[in-house]
């Protein structure tokens, strides 16, 4: 029987090709806004927590590998639903890694103090989350490569169908 993990060592080199630039792209896409790398463009009032490199690390690793399942493959399975989950947790995991304080919809909605107060400490719970999503779509995605999806069946007999009824 087929695990994840089996999964991930039949794929092509197209798949993997497409894991790791999705992943290098969402390191990016992550770091740079948020300042964990520093950059001239962005920049940042609260210092970076030391949690927060190796959460855009695992989130980047996740997400392409995520984004590579849908890369189309022999066993290739077309549910969308775990793209939205895993989207979620990405976007989750970003919110995560931010600066409290530089995030406007926070500010918006709390203010400087309350950023502080109450944003920042449930940031590394945002990002255990968005890591969870993460990992919970992708291991659907894997462990749905293999197996095989039956037609929905009407298991109700129509009413008058004497030919069910035999």
């Amino acid at each position: 029987m087929p695990n994840c993990f089996t999964s991930l060592f039949s794929w092509s080199r197209k798949r993997w090709i497409v894991a790791i630039g999705v992943g290098l792209l969402t390191y990016l896409f992550i770091a740079l806004p948020t300042a964990v790398i520093k950059n001239p463009i962005f920049g940042r009032e609260i210092a970076v927590t030391n949690w927060s490199v190796t959460v855009i690390a695992i989130t980047s690793i996740l997400t392409g590998l995520l984004t590579a399942t849908y890369v189309k493959n022999e066993f290739s399975d077309e549910n969308p639903k775990q793209l939205k989950i895993g989207s979620a947790g990405a976007l989750l995991s970003l919110f995560a890694v931010g600066c409290p304080v530089c995030n406007k919809l926070v500010l918006i909605a709390l203010g400087y103090s309350g950023a502080i107060q109450y944003f920042a400490p449930i940031q590394p719970y945002l990002a255990l989350i968005g890591i969870a999503l993460l990992m919970y779509s992708l291991r659907m995605r894997l462990n749905n490569e293999y197996s095989c999806s039956l037609p929905f069946q009407n298991s109700r007999t129509p009413i008058g169908d004497k030919d069910a009824s035999n």
